[in-house]
């Protein structure tokens, strides 16, 4: 076979391969040369296809690509060969182009050039274009004045009348990229990692914290510290930026749990070596129950005082009138179960010696004597959880008869 001939086969071949291939499918090829106008692409069995050097360049004209590099591109011609293109440039977009980016998906750029009514009026090439206001970003701003005058890529979601009536879109050419984004964040994602986020959003039973690409987490309000947290709003803030850790993720719902507590260390393991049962410490009351109130004895560690221990007033909630929540008060330690996480308290008299002693450093506290109360309490103490709801024993009876045995 003479040299001709040879030439005429390998372009005949190219030609039946190029047929195989639809305008408007995505490729994905190998650069083999990059010259002054058109780059080369290496698409395997499908042969060689073209794309201008202009579509490899950043918005700085720096070319992005090297020999060797992979790329992805539509094909917009199997005329001759392939041709490829990753976008149009608005300086390029002819008629025909335009009705091939429609058909094929592939983006374009515009300019917008001033707001109408319901949108934007843009500029593809020498057509005119309208992008409504939904369609500009995939967030809706406050001012749309703040897009006038700026170049992007849009998508052709509309072609009528020879490419006279245009509607064109650019949220989803975001909506495509943020999805992209954010698989690629969801890959990234193991439980146990420490990443950052910003929070999105704040609501009563927590926040919404962005991981990137679109991709939320939600932190709820039990997460946010050791200690109890009642109104997220006042442990973050939208737009905030936090470092929060995974804690489970449910890739079936795309559901991932956050924590901010888990960052910091847990009060509880130094409980038993801190705390003893029958000594006084002052806590803070933070809420009231039906059973109880609870009491805050140090951040991350809550006491209940259950409504047993407290004094008879003849009324069926009259103990509550006493320890009104925000009331610092002392009060004795009945039973710790580190455990569980719990600890039983009873309110001590304001005005006495014990409660005095509270507030004292430790060296200073007056000690407690050697009565026979101390071995009542302790008694009902180990018996607490037999004794009352909640693992906490009922001490109102017991705790008055030993305190005034001549009384009885």
């Amino acid at each position: 076979m003479s040299e001709s001939d040879e030439d005429f086969a390998s372009m005949f071949e190219a030609s039946i391969q190029a047929k195989r291939v639809e305008k408007g499918q995505t490729i994905e090829g190998t650069i083999v040369a990059i010259g002054a106008e058109v780059a080369f692409v290496n698409v395997g069995g499908k042969g060689e296809a073209v794309i201008e050097v202009a579509e490899l360049k950043d918005d700085e004209g720096v070319l992005e690509v090297n020999v060797g590099d992979r790329i992805q591109a539509v094909v917009v011609s199997t005329e001759g060969g392939l041709t490829l293109s990753r976008r149009l440039a608005r300086g390029a977009a002819t008629d025909r182009k335009l009705e091939d980016a429609f058909r094929s998906g592939l983006p374009v750029e515009g300019r917008i050039e001033g707001v109408v009514k319901g949108g934007y009026e843009a500029r593809i090439g020498r057509q005119r274009a309208f992008c409504p206001f939904s369609q500009i970003d995939v967030v809706r701003g406050t001012d749309p004045s703040q897009h006038v005058g700026r170049v992007y890529p849009f998508r052709i979601i509309e072609y009528k009348e020879g490419g006279r009536n245009l509607i064109v879109s650019r949220r989803a050419l975001l909506e495509e990229q943020q999805r992209a984004g954010a698989d690629e964040v969801r890959r990234s994602l193991v439980v146990g990692a420490v990443v950052k986020g910003r929070v999105a959003s704040v609501r009563d039973f927590g926040a919404f914290v962005d991981l990137g690409a679109g991709v939320q987490g939600l932190l709820h309000v039990s997460e946010m510290g050791w200690a109890r947290v009642s109104d997220a709003s006042q442990a973050v803030t939208p737009g905030e930026e936090i470092t929060v850790k995974v804690l489970r993720i449910d890739h079936e719902t795309q559901k991932i749990a956050l924590g901010l507590k888990q960052l910091s260390e847990d009060p509880w393991p130094t409980v038993p070596a801190t705390y003893e049962v029958g000594e006084v410490r002052t806590g803070r009351v933070t809420r009231l129950a039906e059973f109880g109130a609870f009491v805050e004895l140090e951040p991350g560690v809550e006491a209940l005082a259950h409504a047993s221990t407290f004094a008879p007033t003849g009324h069926p909630k009259g103990w509550a009138r006493s320890v009104a929540v925000g009331t610092t008060a002392a009060f004795e330690i009945l039973s710790i179960d580190p455990e569980k996480k719990r600890i039983g308290v009873a309110l001590v008299e304001e005005d006495s010696a014990r409660a005095a002693g509270a507030a004292r450093p430790p060296s200073e506290r007056v000690p407690r004597p050697n009565a026979p109360e101390d071995e009542d309490v302790r008694e009902h103490s180990e018996g607490a959880d037999s004794a009352a709801p909640e693992g906490f024993g009922s001490l109102a009876d017991k705790l008055r008869g030993a305190l005034k045995p001549g009384e009885k």
